[in-house]
C-alpha cells in the first residue's frame, strides 16, 4: 500500500518516537510504501530549532532522530507531479489549506492513501468527496495483522 505522509505525522513521530505513529514509521519497513514530498524536508529544516526546544535535544540529536523517522520514506520532488493534477488539487484545497497541495497531489499521482492528522484537511476534503485517507489506527491495525 502506498501511504503519503504529511508534515504533521512526521513532526508527531519526532516529538514522540514511542508513539503509535513513531512505531509505524520506524517499524513497518516491507509492509507499507511511505512517500512524501521534498517540501517535508524543507519543513523539518525550517522548524528544527522549534523541535529542539520542544524535545530538549541538541541539533545533532534532532538530526539523527529525523533521519530515523524518515529513513523509510521515499521523497519525490513535487515539481515532477503533472500540472494538471496540481491545478485540480489547488481548486480542491483553495478554501481549506493550500499548503497541503503537494501532499494531496502526490496522493492522487501515486493513487495512494494520505496519512495526516490534520482534521480540518480531512473534513474539508471529505466534504468534497475526496476519501483517499488512512488513519493512524487503521495503519496500526494493518501492521499488527501483517506481523501476525
Amino acid at each position: 500500500m502506498k501511504v503519503i505522509v504529511d508534515t504533521n505525522i512526521v513532526f508527531s513521530a519526532i516529538l514522540n518516537t514511542r508513539s503509535r505513529i513513531g512505531k509505524i514509521l520506524i517499524n513497518s519497513q516491507g509492509h507499507f510504501q511511505f512517500y512524501s514530498c521534498d517540501f517535508l524536508r524543507d519543513e523539518l529544516y525550517k522548524h528544527r530549532t522549534k523541535i529542539q526546544k520542544l524535545t530538549g535535544l541538541t541539533e545533532l540529536e534532532v538530526e539523527e532522530l529525523e533521519m530515523a523517522i524518515i529513513k523509510n520514506i521515499t521523497f519525490i520532488n513535487e515539481g515532477l507531479i503533472p500540472q494538471k493534477i496540481i491545478s485540480s488539487v489547488e481548486k480542491l484545497l483553495k478554501d481549506i489549506d493550500l499548503a497541503d497541495v503537494p501532499f494531496v497531489a502526490l496522493t492522487k499521482e501515486l493513487n495512494g492513501k494520505l496519512w495526516t492528522g490534520d482534521k480540518k484537511l480531512i473534513d474539508g476534503l471529505k466534504s468534497k468527496k475526496f476519501n483517499s485517507f488512512i488513519s493512524t489506527l487503521e495503519l496500526s491495525v494493518l501492521l499488527d495483522e501483517l506481523e501476525g
